[in-house]
């Protein structure tokens, strides 16, 4: 094992793993300490490390030689690829004790964790040994010191915690991706999470909701007043908010729309009045439109904002006035690669393309998916009756509703993960 000896664990947290080869396989979510009965600080066994498809394994301290906050390094062997399970007698630290409320000795000054460090003894054994604890205060506009003290001067780090922050968990949590937010707070006790969502931003909690399976999103928003609901509603794309509102009662979901700002709430409306299954079911509402007199430039300039999701940025649409759905006539759509092709002065309405049918919001699931297919299309129109786009179906929302409806759950996704992978030297 390298230098150093003491590390604080908050800073390995989305530190890269890598084989002995040098390739990235994952990247670490917490370490593993197993609690001893003798009153010497808990053992470090191992980190938690978050593999591709969201999958966490446990990593053994043994198989680890080389340990920083720039990039933990495997030895090779058999790593276990079992989704990791907690033990009875174990803690996960990061998990578990960043914003716990403590004591610390003498005196019994009271504080908040914001870190642990982890020590390497001479015989190789790591073992949680100082705590990074903040005082409280009681004043608002002023900072307690910060102490790092020895794990047997503070008092509170077993047990059940109660009223615990989020500050800190958050600070550790507050670079990954949606996607792996989601996948973190599917692995905290039921009011933990609640604490955590409840505590972010509402934007940031409308793309982690989205991402996290139904039961859960629907547990989160319970746990929040409703005012908060319907101001995340509003921060999530309409076919996400619509998705999620489809998992209520009708009187709950008529609270929340009508909690909503009305421009907000008309096209979650639309979206639920049509069947399940469908394309105007699966449809994103608010695609890139544009009227054929704009430019290239001006196309280009559109799909570059960055709030839009790449599947939803790859074409522009083309439409009558207006240009918010239902549109006025729909003229046809032009992919992003032939905008590059393009003069930027030249107008939409000489580059824009319809020689694929569009979808009707009846269309069913199936049928759009054997039609992007063939076409090799990222997205496909959905019109009315009387030729209005109404929407856009993209790929990833096919994928969505193609997949199981517990796709997104990790005890799913962990149940394959019941074989070995090797690393050595050769392989990797």
């Amino acid at each position: 094992m390298s230098t150093p000896t003491r590390i604080y664990i908050a800073r390995l947290a989305g530190v890269a793993v890598f084989d002995p080869n040098g390739d990235q396989v994952g990247r670490v979510r917490d370490a593993v300490a197993r609690l001893r009965a003798t009153g010497r600080p808990p053992e470090v066994v191992g980190l938690v490390a978050e593999m591709p498809m969201r999958r966490r394994i446990f990593l053994s301290i043994n198989r680890i030689t080389s340990i920083d906050a720039d990039a933990v390094v495997l030895g090779s062997g058999t790593l276990n690829l079992r989704r990791f399970e907690k033990r009875l007698n174990e803690l996960l630290v990061l998990q578990e004790l960043l914003d716990r409320r403590v004591q610390l000795e003498p005196g019994g000054q009271p504080g908040t964790v914001v870190d642990v460090a982890m020590e390497c003894a001479r015989g190789g054994e790591w073992s949680l040994t100082r705590v990074a604890v903040r005082e409280q205060t009681g004043r608002i506009t002023r900072r307690g010191h910060l102490h790092q003290v020895e794990w047997d001067r503070v008092r509170g780090l077993s047990g059940i915690a109660d009223n615990r922050g989020t500050a800190n968990l958050l600070a550790v949590l507050e670079d990954m991706r949606p996607a792996d937010l989601a996948n973190a707070l599917q692995d905290l006790p039921d009011t933990r999470r609640n604490e955590v969502a409840a505590a972010l931003n509402d934007e940031r909690l409308a793309d982690v909701l989205s991402e996290l399976p139904e039961h859960d999103q629907v547990e989160i928003l319970a746990a929040l007043d409703r005012e908060r609901a319907a101001d995340v509603l509003e921060e999530m794309d309409p076919d996400d908010a619509a998705d999620l509102l489809n998992e209520l009662p009708p009187p709950e979901q008529d609270v929340l729309l009508d909690l909503m700002e009305p421009d907000e709430a008309d096209p979650v409306r639309q979206l639920l009045n049509y069947t399940p299954g469908t394309a105007g079911s699966v449809m994103t509402s608010e695609p890139v439109i544009l009227p054929p007199d704009a430019t290239v430039a001006e196309a280009l300039a559109r799909i570059r904002e960055p709030q839009l999701s790449p599947a939803v940025a790859a074409q522009v649409f083309v439409t009558r006035a207006p240009q918010n759905t239902p549109t006025g006539r729909y003229l046809g759509m032009v992919h992003f690669q032939a905008l590059l092709r393009e003069s930027p002065a030249d107008l939409l309405g000489k580059v824009v393309v319809n020689d694929i049918d569009p979808l009707r919001p009846t269309t069913p699931l199936p049928e759009i998916t054997r039609r992007m297919a063939t076409y090799d299309l990222v997205a496909m129109p959905v019109i009315d009756r009387n030729n209005r786009l109404v929407g856009a179906v993209t790929v990833d929302d096919v994928l969505d509703h193609s997949l199981p409806r517990d796709w997104r759950d990790r005890g799913v996704l962990g149940a394959a993960g019941t074989t070995d992978a090797v690393l050595d030297g050769a392989d990797g």
